[in-house]
């Protein structure tokens, strides 16, 4: 299946699956980029939150669209507008974030990602009096600038762990992830689920006297948007062995399922292993049987925490970091994907019948994971909110490399 036809699929079906949250309560009124959402024709909005998005834009199923999530159930709970505006290149981040605070009607204004980093400093330079809040980018000196943070070097150690336990229980010592471009963020992925899987080898020493060593490969495909290579990418690892894969890619990220569902399925299977594991938001249902879990970034937590400080004027500059123990990230459950599934149902995106089957298939899939796996990540968890658990956390090249050393890490290839 190409990539745009890929993307457009997912994007058919997350803006049905959010559109449910808000069609209980106000009808939107979707226009071109950018588009708005207003509380009822009688009532105008108090104002707008813009969401200014990257260039990997929405329809990804998880980083974007969680962004959109949090900022369309704001706009409800708050009687405000929405207004979305897409980034086709690095080169619109300016004059969109201008056109969001020359607009006057901003409540909060929200740019989704690291890279808009340098473009957030500029304007909120030039607009003293407007509100920004950035999702992954740290600009902790403005008064007008919240950075909102996650602790996804933690998140991601649990799905380390939980892959290499889930890859010895079937014999398999090979477990890799799949990323997409080679920002700072994404270190927090990388070596987060590379410590979960080394924590895993000290669990099963202790459990079952055993000494295993798991191979950890990593791909950058340099790109959130195409799940073409991000299918390609997993077929590489697959070709070498690796059981379970991990994607922190965005939509490059789909081809990663695609590609371990099609491997699983050639080898006469309806379920793992192989097996993915999703990211951002829950995303076991896409195939379901073969995604393990996602580790899921509430990045809609952080947009709509920011916007209920903008409208009760309790907002100031800093940085809000969202972790373990704040809920900011966790592993999927199956209520997580129950809720997820049943907004699906509303919005008429999945058939009831399909959804049941779409949830016996994952409840099936996880009961066949020995308990003694899931009861040992979630020792990890609470190991690491006690602080007995110091997940590393690279801020640069150098520290990066490093800890790639010190892990055991190796690029597929």
């Amino acid at each position: 299946m190409s990539a745009k036809l890929w993307i457009a699929i997912a994007a058919v079906i997350i803006i049905a699956i959010v559109g449910a949250l808000v069609a209980l309560q106000q009808p939107p009124a979707q226009k071109p980029t950018p588009s708005q959402n207003t509380s009822t024709a009688a009532t105008p909005p108090k104002g707008n939150i813009y969401v200014i998005y990257d260039i990997g834009g929405r329809g990804d199923l998880s980083f974007n669209d969680m962004a959109y999530l949090g900022a369309s159930k704001a706009s409800v709970d708050f009687g405000l507008g929405l207004k979305e505006v897409q980034s086709k290149t690095q080169d619109d981040y300016v004059p969109n974030l201008r056109a969001a605070a020359r607009s006057g009607d901003a409540v909060l204004i929200v740019a989704v990602g690291f890279l808009m980093t340098d473009a957030v400093k500029q304007v909120s330079q030039e607009y003293p009096n407007a509100k920004f809040a950035i999702i992954d980018g740290y600009i902790p000196d403005r008064p007008n600038v919240l950075s909102v943070l996650y602790k996804e070097n933690e998140g991601s150690a649990l799905v380390g762990a939980l892959a290499a336990l889930t890859a010895y229980y079937y014999n398999c010592t090979k477990v890799g992830i799949v990323l997409g471009m080679e920002i700072p963020v994404l270190w927090k992925f990388e070596i987060g689920y590379a410590y979960g899987v080394r924590w895993a080898e000290r669990y099963i020493k202790q459990k079952f006297g055993k000494d295993v060593k798991f191979d950890i490969l990593y791909i950058y495909t340099g790109s959130f948007n195409d799940p073409a290579k991000g299918k390609q990418a997993a077929e590489v690892m697959l070709a070498q062995g690796v059981c379970v894969i991990y994607q922190a890619a965005g939509a490059t990220g789909l081809g990663v399922f695609e590609a371990v569902a099609e491997a699983g399925k050639r080898a006469g299977r309806n379920m793992g292993p192989p097996f993915a594991i999703g990211v951002d938001a829950d995303q076991d249902y896409i195939k379901p049987g073969f995604i393990l879990a996602s580790m899921m970034k509430r990045v809609d937590v952080g947009v709509y925490t920011a916007a209920k400080m903008a409208v009760e004027g309790t907002f100031k500059g800093g940085v809000l970091e969202l972790g373990l123990k704040d809920g900011g990230v966790s592993v999927s459950t199956l209520d997580d994907l129950a809720q997820f599934i049943q907004i699906g149902v509303r919005a008429g995106a999945v058939k009831q019948e399909d959804a049941d089957k779409i949830v016996a298939a994952v409840r099936e899939m996880r009961s066949k994971i020995p308990s003694w796996v899931w009861d040992a990540v979630n020792q990890l968890k609470q190991d690491i909110i006690a602080g007995k658990e110091q997940v590393p956390l690279p801020t640069t090249q150098d520290q990066v490399a490093q800890l790639r050393k010190e892990l055991g890490l190796g690029v597929a290839s």
